[in-house]
């Protein structure tokens, strides 16, 4: 597989986007369906690490939203795309988590989702098991590990499970690149190890292209360049030369501002135009995945200010401002794009991507709709009602 954007610019590194070819037999001329779990993440920081306070607990969640993927009730059998939270997986259920995807999970799934953080060393050991994947991650690690002594170093990370057509299971791994608050701090054991690539998903036959990255990595920019540029630049490139472009970014968070200035201004020129032509990115789904306002922080509860996940497209496509209980429709405040906005509570919530035309000709049309909105229970994951009691569909 190739590897882009290996230059320096001005002696810095950047983001490396690696391309993928994986087997996925999308539905020709249909959309497609995503699920994200929104659910909290209680977090504490042990041997310079964040990890998940009461893991076992966690895990139910997690594994109840895996058996409801598996069963397929409803619609849930066209599901294309599972999102989780960043650090939201007990590193301890990563293997479970695995075999129950390749095992349980119906062919063209692909299943995002963030693990407690690890070391280097352990980060690279993964690399090493899935090889046949990683490859040439694994190579951008070992040039790293060379440069100095920085095996301890705390690795924010994510997986990328794809169970292609054939039901071959397919594991990438990728590290967050964007520095977080922890590096605020003069003790050096508090930075975090800044991952050096991307993947870029080739979907094939369907001709589906995806990326997924780890929350902060949609706004990271240093002196000399910034990840969204770099995904700006590649995507065009895929147009110019296949007239192929990215079809969907999904961004996993654990973000406790998920409606930040940046976020709009970052969203502003990527669909925008304003610093450059962008037919690259022109019509891609963006999709944020936040954790639940039940999230906690060394025992720190901030409920107004997780969740709120949300859905991006284009100001091209036509889509109204409207209001329900769970989710809504808005601008983000005069942003050149169509938003759908969710609430911050314990959800599921389940949505197509929608079909990449500018303007659907059938004024009753709008490209986003809401399938489901679950909520938690003691008994599991109930359907919720929508603004005028009715159950959402």
């Amino acid at each position: 597989m190739s590897i882009v954007n290996r230059q320096l610019v001005y002696g810095v590194k950047v983001v490396k986007i690696i391309e993928k070819h994986v087997q996925l037999d999308f539905p020709l001329g249909h959309h497609l369906h995503c699920l994200i779990a929104q659910i909290p993440n209680r977090l504490r920081r042990r041997d310079h690490l964040f990890t998940l306070e009461k893991p076992e607990e966690q895990w139910r969640m997690v594994q109840s939203v895996l058996d409801l993927v598996a069963a397929g009730d409803g619609n849930l059998k066209r599901l294309h795309f599972l999102m989780f939270p960043e650090i939201s997986v007990p590193l301890s259920r990563f293997d479970e988590m695995l075999s129950t995807i390749e095992h349980r999970f119906r062919p063209n799934t692909v299943t995002m989702f963030g693990l407690e953080q690890v070391t280097l060393e352990q980060y690279r050991s993964l690399l090493i098991r899935f090889h046949a994947d990683n490859a040439e991650a694994l190579e951008c690690v070992e040039h790293d590990v060379d440069s100095g002594d920085i095996l301890g170093m705390p690795v924010n990370w994510c997986c990328v499970a794809v169970k292609e057509s054939s039901g071959n299971l397919r594991v990438f791994l990728e590290a967050k690149t964007h520095p977080f608050r922890g590096e605020e701090f003069l003790d050096k054991d508090h930075d975090l190890y800044r991952g050096r690539h991307f993947y870029l998903f080739r979907g094939e036959p369907a001709c589906f292209n995806f990326m997924t990255i780890i929350c902060l990595d949609y706004l990271y920019r240093d002196l000399y360049s910034s990840n969204i540029k770099q995904i700006i630049d590649h995507s065009n490139r895929l147009f110019f030369t296949l007239r192929q472009s990215l079809d969907a970014l999904f961004v996993i968070q654990c973000n406790p501002k998920p409606e930040h200035r940046s976020y709009r201004e970052v969203l502003s020129g990527f669909y925008g135009e304003y610093l450059e032509d962008t037919p690259g990115v022109r019509e891609t789904v963006t999709v944020f995945g936040n954790c639940s306002d039940e999230s906690e922080i060394q025992g720190v509860r901030c409920a107004p200010c997780y969740g709120i996940s949300f859905v991006a497209i284009s100001s091209r496509h036509k889509m109204l401002p409207y209001q329900e209980r769970e989710f809504s429709s808005d601008d983000f405040d005069g942003a050149p794009v169509c938003r759908l906005r969710f609430g911050s509570g314990t959800r599921l919530f389940y949505f197509n991507l929608p079909l990449h035309h500018e303007l659907d000709p059938r004024t009753s049309r709008v490209p986003l709709k809401v399938h489901s909105v679950m909520r938690w229970t003691d008994e599991g994951w109930a359907k919720v009602g929508d603004g005028e009691g009715r159950t959402s569909q």
